[in-house]
C-alpha cells in the first residue's frame, strides 16, 4: 500500500502547521504555545479525550476506533521541543526567539501525527483504540520519563507503543530500523581535580591539577582500548576542561573537566561508570591530588522490541517498498522509557541531503510528511484492522 492520497490533500496544510511551530521553538518542558497548539487541534479534530498537562506540558488524544472489539490500544508519539541552537538556514519561517530552534525536526514530528492524528480520527478505520502523544523535553530533559512516571501507560490503557524520528542522509521517505539496542545509553560526568595552587615559577611547591587533569583524560580514553570488550559499544569523551585560575603565571587550586559516556550495554555502561570513578580518584592521589567525581546517569539504552519492530518494518515496506537496516545510533533517546513499559518499536524516516539533526543549518524536509503520516496511519490500521 501506497502512501495515502489523504496525506497528499494535507500536505500544504500539515506543512503550515510544522512552519508555524518552527518559527515558534520552545525548549525542554516550556512548550507551552506547541502543547497548546496539539490540543486545539486534536479537539478540532473530534478526538475522543484530550488530555494537558502529562509530563508537566505534554498532551495526549485518544481516538476510539470504529469498532472496539479487539480491546487493542496502540500508543503513537512524537516529541515537541526544540535546541537551543542559533539557526542559520535563511528560510522565511525561521526561528523567532533568538538562541532556539527546531534544529533536530522535532517540529516535523509533531505535525505529522497532527496529520495522522487529524486522519484517523476522520475515517477511524480501526478496531481498537488509538492514543497519540505529544512529549515535551525530549532534548536532555526526560519528558518521555515524566510522562511515564505521570501515569500515561496505566492511565490510558496503552499496550503497545511505536516513535519516528526523521533522519538526514537517508532518501527522502525511505525508512529503516533495528530490533533490539538502537540508541545509546546517555551519561554525563563532572569530575573535580583538586591540588595545590602556586606560582608557576615554583611548581615544585603546589600540586598541580593541570597536569593530573591531563593524565586522566588520556588514561579515560584507556576505558574503551582497554577494559570494554572490542565487539560492544562505547564512547568516554572528555568534552571541557576548565581551570580555576585564568592567569599565565598562576598553577590553580583546581580542575573542573566534564564529558559524556555512550554506551549499548547495562554491563558496558556499569563498567565505565566504575572504572572512570576508579582512574579518576587513584590518578588524584598519584598526583598528591583529589577528585570529587559527580556521574551523572542519562538515558537509558533504548530497546526495541523484535515483534514489533519486525510488524513496524513490514508496515515501512508496505508504504515505500523497502525498509533498510538501521545503524546503531550513539545519540540517545528518551523514547527508551516508554519501550521500557511496553513493547514497542522507533523507526527512522529519511530526511534526504539535508544538514545532520543538531546544526544550525539543518531543516525538516516537508516532503516526507505524506510518508510519515501514512506510517502512523498504518501502524493503527493494519494493527487494529476492522473485521468487516
Amino acid at each position: 500500500m501506497p502512501i495515502k492520497n489523504r496525506f497528499a490533500e494535507l500536505l500544504p496544510e500539515i506543512t503550515e502547521w510544522r512552519r508555524d511551530i518552527h518559527a515558534h521553538p520552545e525548549i525542554l518542558f516550556e512548550t507551552h504555545r506547541t502543547s497548546a497548539l496539539v490540543a486545539e487541534k486534536l479537539k478540532e479534530f473530534g478526538c475522543d479525550e484530550v488530555v494537558t498537562g502529562l509530563g508537566r506540558t505534554g498532551v495526549v488524544g485518544v481516538i476510539k476506533g470504529r469498532e472496539n472489539g479487539s480491546g487493542k490500544v496502540v500508543g503513537l508519539r512524537a516529541d515537541m521541543d526544540a535546541l537551543p541552537i542559533h539557526e542559520e538556514t535563511g528560510v522565511e519561517y525561521a526561528s523567532k526567539i533568538p538562541g532556539a530552534m527546531h534544529a533536530c525536526g522535532h517540529d516535523g514530528h509533531t505535525s505529522m501525527l497532527l496529520g495522522a492524528a487529524k486522519y484517523l480520527a476522520e475515517t477511524r478505520n480501526f478496531d481498537g483504540t488509538v492514543v497519540v502523544i505529544f512529549q515535551p523535553a525530549e532534548e536532555g530533559g526526560g519528558g518521555g520519563r515524566e510522562m511515564c512516571e505521570d501515569g500515561l501507560m496505566d492511565r490510558f490503557g496503552i499496550q503497545e507503543v511505536y516513535g519516528m524520528h526523521n533522519w538526514p542522509g537517508q532518501p527522502a521517505g525511505q525508512f529503516a530500523i533495528r530490533p533490539g539496542a538502537f540508541f545509546a545509553a546517555t551519561d554525563l560526568f563532572e569530575i573535580t581535580l583538586i591540588g595545590k595552587g602556586t606560582h608557576a615559577a615554583k611548581p615544585q611547591d603546589g600540586v598541580d591539577p593541570t597536569v593530573m587533569a591531563s593524565h586522566i583524560v588520556i588514561a579515560l580514553q584507556s576505558i574503551a582500548s582497554r577494559n570494554a570488550d572490542p565487539i560492544d559499544q562505547l564512547v568516554v569523551s572528555v568534552t571541557s576542561f576548565e581551570t580555576s585560575s585564568k592567569a599565565f603565571n598562576v598553577i590553580p587550586q583546581s580542575v573542573t573537566i566534564k564529558g559524556t559516556v555512550r554506551t549499548m550495554s547495562k554491563d558496558m555502561r556499569s563498567l565505565a561508570e566504575e572504572r572512570i570513578k576508579a582512574i579518576c580518584t587513584l590518578q588524584a592521589e598519584s598526583f598528591g591530588g583529589s577528585a570529587e567525581i559527580n556521574y551523572m546517569r542519562g538515558y537509558p539504552v533504548m530497546v526495541n522490541h523484535e515483534m514489533e519492530t519486525d510488524f513496524a518494518a513490514e508496515v515501512a515496506k508496505s508504504i515505500s517498498g523497502q525498509c533498510d537496516e538501521a545503524p546503531l545510533v550513539m545519540g540517545g533517546e528518551d523514547f527508551a522509557y516508554m519501550l521500557e513499559e511496553r513493547p514497542g518499536a522507533y523507526i527512522l524516516v529519511g530526511n534526504g541531503d539535508t544538514a545532520m539533526v543538531h546544526h544550525p543549518k539543518y531543516n525538516f524536509n516537508d516532503d516526507i510528511i505524506p510518508a510519515g503520516c501514512s506510517w502512523w496511519a498504518e501502524i493503527v490500521e493494519q494493527r487494529m484492522p476492522l473485521k468487516g
